[in-house]
């Protein structure tokens, strides 16, 4: 069984690329569709409310392009909207923040996981409640869990500096804490923080293992997509990208290409979806 449907990928603006690009690596058959909500961005200072709200106008949007699965490629939104948007979606719906921490329990040696993610992130807890429950169901004791927010690591990324002196800089101030506390594995819970994995890496030291939870959602995805009978047949033509933004599609375009490789995306599409009234 096949369906040739596309995936639809949401997030509050770009970041969600880095998950995107996984994806498309994991599963290269698969059409998709991305929708950057660029104009309402960044979901991380918006009440809980507001982000359920955006949420399930955007999966709106998705449906109406008739895709055969959602991704939430946003810590935010998946922190705060992935129940209701699975309760009420038609098709399977697959958020960001379990993955992780579940490559992250199964990677640690010494049982000290770092997670780095913005300030919002951070004071949400999602990730630390995700890793906890993860260890309890895998039966581990003695896990500690270290978490530091990181903000500037979002401009650094947007910015193309991805291996500079002043990333560099800015990461041995930021990872400090984490390299004093012997942390061995380390979740990057922003999906900016790929872009700049080299630097984070090599400043926390040899023997610690990244986690990039666009790499475990993907291998997610690819699962599911097998699971329930609905991968795409390899086409002749390629699989179809399509790009939508409710900003300026060629602001989006200049500051997602550096995320996606030369040349990408293109053809990006205005939408805004909160033409859509949702009752939460």
């Amino acid at each position: 069984m096949t369906d040739n449907r596309p995936i639809g990928v949401f997030d509050s603006g770009i970041g969600g690329l880095t998950v995107l690009r996984e994806i498309w690596n994991s599963v290269p058959n698969e059409s998709t569709i991305y929708f950057g909500d660029n104009s309402r961005a960044p979901y991380g200072t918006k009440s809980k409310s507001t982000i359920i709200r955006y949420s399930l106008q955007n999966l709106k949007f998705l449906e109406t392009k008739d895709v055969k699965m959602i991704v939430i490629a946003c810590n935010t939104a998946s922190a705060y909207a992935y129940e209701e948007l699975k309760k009420r979606a038609n098709v399977p719906v697959v958020e960001v923040v379990t993955p992780g921490a579940d490559v992250a329990c199964r990677s640690t040696k010494n049982g000290k996981i770092g997670i780095i993610a913005t300030k919002g992130t951070i004071s949400t807890g999602v990730y630390k409640d995700a890793v906890e429950r993860r260890a309890a169901e895998l039966g581990m004791k003695d896990i500690e869990i270290f978490e530091q927010a990181c903000p500037l690591f979002v401009s650094l990324a947007e910015e193309g500096w991805w291996d500079t002196e002043v990333t560099r800089l800015t990461a041995e101030e930021y990872l400090k804490p984490l390299k004093e506390a012997g942390v061995d594995t380390l979740v990057m819970a922003c999906t900016h923080y790929p872009l700049l994995s080299k630097v984070i890496g090599e400043v926390m030291g040899e023997g610690i293992v990244l986690v990039n939870t666009g790499e475990a959602t993907a291998q997610v995805v690819s699962e599911l997509l097998n699971k329930e009978g609905i991968s795409s047949e390899e086409s002749a033509d390629g699989p179809v990208r399509e790009f939508y933004t409710s900003d300026e599609p060629e602001l989006f375009e200049k500051v997602a290409a550096p995320f996606l490789g030369e040349g990408l995306p293109s053809g990006t599409r205005h939408f805004s979806t909160d033409k859509y009234e949702v009752t939460i």
